[in-house]
């Protein structure tokens, strides 16, 4: 780091101490080892990541890690307090990680994945208990800290992890106020979308990692945004640059040194709990079913479980398919709460998205909240529409920039087509033959592609969707089995076995 540098950012620290630390943080910058108990492999560009946790964190210094979405910001994490944890495993204080609800989940995956030695608690829904003993990370919600702030600003955190950043970028919520109200030894944002164009945004997530670095938000819109967004001073653009870029990594999937570390198709599972409404629905479709099944055999009673389960799949996917409601709410499905914020994600960093679905009318759904939510058109590919009209909605698809949003039925989508415009794919509901599935991705990962392809399987924890990710990973041709007389697919299972595979493991 060169003199001028140093000299800004001694004046922002102005703290003697804190520059003495910072200066020994730069100048001793290295490369951690994974550590012993971490489960997988982290790639090169998360290994540097990890590292630059380490020292922040070691030095006492906040950060913002703003990789793009897909790039495993969830594991550097991980790996960071797992390194602190088996580095002194009696010392190391509890670490909070708040999220989005519909993130939950996936969190408690990631964790039980890569991170299994590392003890957690959920501290969620309307039930929930504050935990006597101590865990290694408690998992909670933006909306819970705002109405329990007292149980954390009373504790003491290593770590206070924020993920999907931007539920803080207005200073002035209540929500925003409680999340910098938590106490903890060392505070990480973490936000997929570009915030380098959002200055005031920038200012508050900035400011919950290192308070006061940036100065008060009076003397940032004065000093920084009047000008550097009215009078688009190159100079202090270059300062503001200057002084954030230690606290902040970000690295994009285009970069040339991740595109060589990348395969050329990521899939992610991205785990979703159920709503209260989707509960209550999942659980009075099984109720009942093995009194419809008394007796039934043959053809008949495989087609019972197959219409139950159709249904399960709907409760999954949202309440109003099952109910042929009119009337849809984000709020009553956790996977089209995720849906819109992944879809948020995409479209901050200017990519196309297909949404796959096995149901028509849950693309109608789909449609319908989504281009309400984010203000944009979403084109829709069904079995209904003339060939004339598919190849328009192809074609407006693959060359228009700003249809950026394009949701298909597997029958309709899946097959023969080439959506090579789109940079992501997003698996809405799983089908028991992964090579549907895999068929269907390949409309966007084929010939012609040039970017790398971000695929995203939705499932619905606790549920029948698990079963069907189990069976679909487990390299079983579903397909074939389900016209044979092996007792292993499901509509051949005794009623206990339904029971287990199908009941609510919540």
């Amino acid at each position: 780091m060169d003199k001028e540098s140093e000299k800004l950012i001694k004046n922002q620290l102005k703290d003697p101490v804190a520059f003495k630390k910072f200066k020994r943080m730069v100048s001793e910058t290295k490369a951690y080892e994974t550590p012993k108990s971490f489960t997988g492999e982290l790639r090169p560009y998360q290994k540097i990541g990890y590292s630059w946790l380490v020292q922040n964190i070691k030095y006492n210094f906040g950060c913002i890690l703003a990789d793009d979405m897909g790039l495993g910001k969830t594991v550097q994490i991980l790996t960071a307090i797992l390194h602190f944890k088996e580095l002194n495993p009696l010392d190391t204080e509890p670490s909070l990680i708040i999220v989005p609800p519909t993130l939950i989940s996936n969190w408690e995956n990631e964790i039980k994945k890569f991170t299994p030695s590392l003890s957690y608690y959920i501290y969620h829904g309307s039930n929930r208990t504050f935990p006597f003993e101590d865990y290694d990370i408690m998992l909670t919600s933006y909306g819970v800290i705002r109405l329990d702030l007292d149980m954390f600003a009373g504790k003491k955190w290593f770590i206070c992890v924020i993920d999907e950043a931007q539920n803080i970028k207005n200073p002035n919520t209540q929500q925003t106020k409680a999340i910098k109200g938590v106490p903890a030894y060392n505070k990480i944002a973490l936000t997929g979308t570009p915030i380098e164009n959002k200055l005031t945004d920038y200012w508050s997530i900035f400011n919950f990692v290192n308070k006061g670095y940036l100065s008060t938000l009076d003397n940032f819109k004065a000093n920084y945004v009047m000008r550097i967004e009215r009078l688009e001073e190159t100079k202090t653009l270059d300062k503001f640059k200057t002084i954030t870029k230690p606290f902040v990594l970000r690295r994009l999937k285009t970069d040339d040194n991740i595109k060589d570390e990348l395969p050329d198709k990521i899939v992610n599972d991205i785990y979703c709990s159920l709503t209260k409404k989707q509960i209550l629905l999942y659980n009075a479709i099984m109720d009942g079913i093995f009194e419809e099944l008394e007796g039934k055999t043959g053809i008949e009673r495989r087609g019972i479980i197959l219409n139950i389960i159709t249904g399960l799949k709907q409760a999954c996917n949202h309440p109003a398919q099952y109910l042929r409601s009119d009337n849809p709410k984000i709020s009553e499905s956790g996977k089209m709460e995720l849906l819109i914020t992944i879809l948020e994600n995409i479209l901050d960093v200017d990519e196309k998205v297909i949404i796959f679905t096995q149901y028509a009318q849950m693309g109608k759904i789909i449609q319908k909240l989504v281009s309400e939510k984010l203000k944009t058109d979403v084109l829709f590919l069904h079995g209904s529409l003339t060939q004339q009209k598919r190849n328009e909605v192809i074609e407006n698809f693959q060359e228009n920039k700003d249809s950026k949003i394009l949701v298909a039925t597997l029958k309709t989508g899946g097959v023969g087509l080439n959506l090579t415009a789109a940079q992501n794919v997003i698996h809405y509901d799983l089908w028991w033959n992964p090579a549907i599935e895999n068929q269907a991705t390949d409309r966007v990962h084929r010939i012609g592609q040039k970017s790398d392809v971000m695929v995203y399987r939705f499932i619905t924890k606790g549920t029948l969707e698990e079963v069907i990710d189990e069976m679909s990973k487990s390299k079983i041709d579903l397909a074939n089995k389900a016209i044979s007389s092996d007792e292993t697919f499901i509509t051949e299972m005794s009623n206990e076995e339904l029971k287990e595979k199908l009941s609510l493991r919540l």
